[in-house]
């Protein structure tokens, strides 16, 4: 069994220091000669370790939602980094969003992370839109980014194709992104494999910056989980991720579900007619997310699941898949219920992470505004 360190954003191979299941790739490194902690190039210039992280409050919580994000940030407070998590609803703007709704799922995200161990004490938890220095940062970027490199990201094309008329702000999203992480002198951040490409943008527009005014922040690197986290699929179609916008209830399991339907969703999960528990995402998607969702559950290599569940059908491993993933919620559930009454409590401590965002934010952004000859 291993400890981990449990979304928001590949030459050099950096072993984390405290866990073998997290690989720390020097993103810049792999793009350009430069260090990812030197935005303008000096090799002398050493900048304070300092992870960064959004999440989105756009819906009710899955498990991928809960180990592949707050959990992993609640890992990294634990191995003692100095952590920095926003509730991204500036982000969550660039889809509709019910008014009436945003606050709750604020205070609903709040309530998760916290009820998952995060301590206020020891990482900062804030609400993007409480900082203004966000979008004034944001602006700052924009006028170094270019049409053509955001306009070419995979994930714009990819959201873009679907709609009629495209908000701007999905255009801009990478560079709201880098000024999330940059106006905290960032130096890591937490992200899955889709949000590479996005990690780069905020790399290379730190060195822009860097290039036509002068140092003001790393690049930052990126934390990539090797845990599973990223690789949960939907149950009902283990073909595609696990997804809170999907049609069907029925692909995923809520961070928020009684155990009944857990064990119900388990159940139903579509696997094949191999009755053997094996690892083989490729030929065997629907079996293997199952053994994924167990070694997150329990902190187990899929080695020793499959060990373990030598002799079991499918069927019966189903079982006792459910009862792992309801012994690992359990506690987080019932914390989070008791969190939900007390929104007041809530909202504390989302005020008093803002003010100490601000106070960080304002020396960055103070920094590079005069840097920029706005100061």
């Amino acid at each position: 069994m291993r400890g981990v360190i449990s979304s928001y954003f590949l030459k050099t191979f950096i072993a984390c220091s405290q866990c073998k299941k997290y690989n720390l790739y020097n993103l810049s490194s792999h793009y350009s000669s430069k260090s990812a902690g030197d935005g303008d190039g000096d090799a002398d210039v050493q900048w304070p370790r300092r992870v960064v992280t959004g999440l989105q409050p756009t819906g009710e919580l899955h498990i991928g939602n809960y180990f592949g994000a707050i959990r992993r940030c609640v890992r990294l407070q634990e191995q003692g980094d100095d952590l920095m998590i926003f509730i991204a609803d500036l982000h969550s703007l660039t889809t509709r969003q019910e008014p009436s709704l945003l606050q709750a799922r604020v205070l609903e995200l709040a309530a998760c992370v916290l009820a998952a161990g995060l301590d206020p004490a020891r990482a900062v938890l804030f609400v993007q839109s409480a900082v203004p220095r966000h979008a004034e940062l944001c602006w700052l970027l924009t006028c170094l980014a270019t049409h053509a490199r955001l306009a070419h990201l995979p994930q714009y094309k990819e959201k873009a194709a679907t709609m009629k008329e495209v908000p701007l702000g999905l255009l801009l999203y990478p560079v709201l992104q880098a000024a999330d992480v940059l106006l905290y002198g960032g130096t890591h951040v937490p992200v899955g494999a889709d949000q590479l490409q996005h990690l780069q943008v905020a790399g290379a527009l730190a060195r822009t910056f860097a290039h036509r005014y002068g140092r003001a922040f790393p690049a930052p690197r990126a934390l990539l989980a090797d845990d599973g986290s990223d690789r949960l699929r939907s149950l009902r179609d283990p073909n595609k991720k696990m997804s809170k916008s999907d049609t069907d209830p029925k692909s995923r399991i809520l961070l928020t579900d009684p155990d009944d339907i857990i064990e119900l969703k388990i159940r139903k999960a579509v696997t094949d007619f191999t009755p053997q528990v094996t690892f083989d995402p490729e030929t065997r998607p629907g079996v293997s997310n199952l053994v994924s969702i167990h070694c997150l559950a329990e902190d187990k290599l899929p080695e020793e699941v499959v060990q373990e569940a030598e002799g079991l059908t499918t069927a019966q491993y189903k079982r006792v898949v459910a009862a792992a993933l309801q012994r690992a919620l359990a506690p987080v559930r019932a914390r989070a219920a008791e969190l939900r009454a007390r929104p007041n409590y809530l909202r504390d401590v989302l005020r008093h992470g803002a003010a100490r965002a601000r106070v960080r934010a304002d020396a960055v952004y103070e920094r590079a505004a005069a840097l920029a000859g706005l100061r």
